[in-house]
């Protein structure tokens, strides 16, 4: 099952008289790069929450966002009276050195608007809340769980068509080998007739010449494992977990068999569709960059 690393998740858990809100969030990432943001009363349960998450994610730049909705108009908010002496009287001594008059009312109202002024009481969880809590968090991954299954179905259904449309490119250039192998043969019968009028022709020469035509010019092989890299890429899409990585590898395998088929086109025909094959491959690896 294909998953996309971009996703959301969301959910509100009430424990006594405490509504929590629990936000997951993620971007594309080669690894799992995961941040969590919760509240102090919470720290001695971050590594279990991280170990939730990591289990859960997998990959991805991952956020985990606890905090209390400020919205309740029962929270109980008391002053840090400590932290509002310290700011009120460095100010105060700062005033004084500078020499500048100080309005105290002012000057509180100043400080009051300073980060860590107003702190929620908050009782220490237990057992209950800690419970109610985890199974939270559980909610809110697998909320953005199932957000990465939406995704990544979209996702895996563009990149299939595109792979799909290079294996039709790739058979489309078959019209035109016919009249490419023509014109080589010319070009080396023109050649030979030049020959001919040497008195003295290498043959081992000419012989080579004409291999070193075919071999520069057939785009057989590259067209059978272009077929077989493009079918490999959708079963392995279809059949594994998070195969992010080897489709990225796959489109490596991809790309270079598109660009020794243009290498060995001589023809503008076939080079206008080699073109089209490079533009599709680039959105390809462009989308499996967000593939879990």
């Amino acid at each position: 099952m294909v998953k996309s690393m971009t996703g959301f998740g969301k959910t509100t858990i009430e424990t006594g008289t405490k509504k929590i809100v629990i936000e997951v969030k993620s971007l594309n990432s080669k690894q799992l790069d995961l941040s969590l943001r919760i509240p102090n009363v919470y720290k001695e349960k971050e590594m279990e929450i991280r170990s939730m998450a990591k289990e859960k994610l997998n990959r991805g730049k991952a956020e985990v966002c606890i905090y209390f909705d400020n919205s309740e108009s029962t929270k109980d908010v008391a002053i840090n009276q400590v932290i509002v002496s310290q700011y009120f009287n460095q100010l105060l001594d700062i005033s004084t050195q500078l020499g500048v008059e100080a309005n105290k009312s002012e000057l509180l109202q100043t400080v009051m608007r300073f980060p860590d002024t107003l702190q929620m009481k908050s009782e220490e969880p237990d057992e209950k809340e800690w419970l109610s809590l985890k199974a939270g968090v559980e909610r809110a991954l697998e909320s953005i769980d199932s957000f990465r299954i939406q995704e990544g179905n979209a996702l895996m259904e563009d990149i299939s068509k595109r792979v799909q449309l290079i294996q039709q490119l790739s058979e489309d250039v078959t019209q035109f080998e016919g009249a490419r192998i023509e014109i080589v043969r010319r070009k080396i019968q023109d050649k030979l007739n030049e020959w001919a009028e040497v008195k003295s022709v290498d043959q081992n020469r000419m012989e080579q010449e004409i291999i070193y035509y075919l071999e520069k010019l057939d785009i057989t092989e590259e067209k059978i494992r272009l077929a077989n890299h493009c079918k490999y890429f959708l079963e392995t899409a279809e059949k594994e977990d998070a195969p992010g990585r080897k489709l990225g590898f796959i489109s490596q395998e991809i790309g270079r068999e598109i660009n020794t088929m243009g290498s060995k086109a001589n023809d503008h025909n076939i080079q206008k569709i080699v073109v089209r094959m490079k533009d599709e491959l680039e959105k390809i690896k462009e989308q499996s960059l967000n593939v879990l």
